[in-house]
């Protein structure tokens, strides 16, 4: 009973006045907002460059609409839809998605992770071949798909048939015969220094002293790279996967200017095929649905992977 009026007491007035602010509180608001103004112009450009034409999609998405047949716009509730996921092209081209995505990423993060200790180790001429491994990443994608189509992979004149011709193999047409494969090994040889670099940094912020001590407690080369540089690289390794992906998603360049999505849709991935429904079959509605298919998906995995980095960093700064 008593702590009962004890809190009715404590309870305010409804008709007593608001409490009254303090001066520093109104100062901290106002720092808070000086704080942020500088960030309005870059978030009202983002919203209007980004989700507005989002908005816009999803209305889209929402028609049948063929420009080749005038008239034909209308209404079309989900069925756009439906008319994705149950397209077997559709599929064809997710499941490409996914094994370009994938393979490239795991080819390039095994390759920049042998990089990156080639590049930790103190050698004659360590400079130059860092620069000459970075120098991939720093080629417009445009240009390097072109360089890869006509003075790689041609058939009459590439590079690798000419490497390969002394043991039989130098009449292949790869961009015809493996087109998929073709794209993707273009795309590990851009995406490899960059795995190598996040990697690199990883390595050179290891503490030299543990793996000191390990090597006088006579550990091997190899039982302190699975026991001590893996785990520590885990983290470095995750992100540069992560970001990898996020960025593959989007890869349109490499294969419009290698293979056009052909031999039918064997290259072909969800952007140029979006691309084809769009300003190939003119197909706006359907264009539209994929589209907006695709990402959602994309935000719902980053998301989940980017909240799995995020986990590990912060367990790894409160276990230090």
């Amino acid at each position: 009973m008593a702590t009962a009026l004890a809190e009715r007491d404590t309870e305010p007035d409804p008709g007593s006045a608001p409490p009254i602010r303090s001066k520093r509180d109104q100062i901290s608001r106002a720092e808070g907002w000086r704080r942020r103004g500088p960030l309005l112009p870059a978030l009202i450009f983002m919203i209007i460059v980004t989700q507005i034409p989002f908005i816009v999609t999803l209305y889209y998405s929402t028609q049948s609409w063929n420009l080749v047949r005038p008239g034909s716009r209308e209404f079309n509730w989900l069925n756009n839809y439906v008319d994705v996921f149950t397209d077997s092209q559709f599929r064809t081209v997710a499941l490409n998605t996914v094994i370009l995505i994938v393979g490239t990423v795991v080819i390039s993060v095994v390759l920049g992770l042998f990089f990156a200790i080639l590049l930790d180790r103190k050698f004659i001429g360590r400079s130059i071949v860092r620069t000459l491994l970075i120098t991939p990443f720093l080629v417009t994608p445009v240009a390097a798909a072109l360089l890869w189509k006509t003075s790689l992979l041609s058939p009459t004149n590439g590079l690798v048939n000419w490497a390969l011709s002394p043991f039989g193999l130098g009449d292949v047409d790869w961009l015809s015969e493996f087109p998929l494969a073709s794209v993707m090994a273009e795309l590990v040889w851009q995406w490899t220094p960059f795995m190598m670099l996040l990697i690199l940094a990883g390595l050179q912020s290891m503490p030299k002293d543990i793996q000191e001590a390990a090597r006088v407690d006579g550990a091997t080369s190899l039982r302190l790279f699975r026991e001590l540089t893996l785990p520590h690289l885990r983290r470095f390794i995750e992100l540069g996967s992560v970001l990898g992906a996020i960025y593959l998603v989007n890869t349109f360049d490499a294969v419009y200017m290698m293979t056009a999505g052909g031999p039918g849709v064997a290259s072909s991935n969800l952007p140029f095929y979006i691309y084809q429904r769009a300003f190939l079959g003119f197909d706006v509605g359907q264009a539209a649905a994929m589209g907006v298919v695709t990402v959602v998906a994309t935000i719902i995995l980053s998301s989940l992977a980017l909240r799995l980095i995020f986990k590990s960093f912060s367990g790894k700064e409160e276990a230090a």
